[in-house]
């Protein structure tokens, strides 16, 4: 086919299309052979499946960044740690407020340890177990907040792909008309151009989205962590002190 044959093909479907005719896209997915129809809805099927990560990502980082601002704004105000402390489990859905429990727990384990009661200091020794568990809390809220990130990124990897074994698909079951017809007519060879077409419109379709949505959900996560970070760091301080606040 030449490039004169391609041009009037394309021209053609666009007419037939804003015109109803058999080139709509229904009609086309209807024509398609079996493998392209099982193409078709594995696409369709990771679309639904990116669509629903992207919105459940979307509600749990933002719900984790309000708790994060409330949260940091009692603990700033309270006048003792012991305080913020007691009202920290209002903040289930913060990653800090559950850093901040974690370290404030391994302070309650040490001071019962050594009989300090209700202290909130502790010795260097103490200091680096008060470390270690805000930093194992940390690394554990992040990995909360990337779970299942891995499979925008496989989506948007594996779609264009699935979507090119449509196209070339298509591209075969053209031939084969051609061979069997023994003509390369318009005829003969658009219905497997068109269902190629589609293929790699959805996989594109499947993969724009995802793609977006990893990198900018990537970047909210790392904006946590590094917040999670500055607020250990703060912690550490106050502790190393011995008062909230001073």
């Amino acid at each position: 086919m030449d490039m004169g044959s391609v041009l009037f093909f394309l021209a053609d479907a666009a007419a037939g299309a804003a015109t109803g005719h058999e080139t709509d896209i229904i009609s086309l997915i209807g024509r398609a052979s079996p493998v392209a129809k099982a193409v078709l809805l594995i696409l369709a099927a990771m679309v639904v499946v990116a669509i629903a990560l992207i919105v459940s990502k979307s509600v749990q980082l933002r719900r984790a960044t309000d708790e994060n601002r409330r949260f940091l704004n009692v603990f700033w105000n309270e006048k003792s740690v012991e305080e913020a402390f007691s009202k920290s489990d209002r903040f289930i859905k913060s990653p800090i407020a559950a850093v901040f429990k974690s370290g404030a727990r391994e302070i309650k384990k040490i001071s019962a340890a050594q009989g300090a009661g209700n202290s909130w200091s502790v010795d260097e020794h103490g200091l680096e177990n008060v470390s270690r568990a805000l930093a194992r809390s940390s690394n554990s809220e992040v990995a909360a907040l990337e779970k299942y990130l891995n499979i925008l990124a496989i989506l948007s990897s594996a779609g264009p792909y699935i979507g090119l074994f449509g196209t070339v698909w298509g591209i075969m079951v053209a031939f084969q008309d051609i061979a069997a017809q023994g003509s390369a007519t318009l005829a003969t060879v658009a219905p497997g151009i068109a269902e190629a077409l589609i293929a790699t419109a959805f996989g594109l379709f499947v993969a724009i989205p995802a793609v977006i949505a990893y990198n900018m959900f990537a970047g909210r996560v790392k904006r946590q962590a590094t917040d999670m970070e500055g607020f250990s760091q703060d912690f550490l301080n106050i502790v190393q002190r011995g008062t909230h606040g001073d």
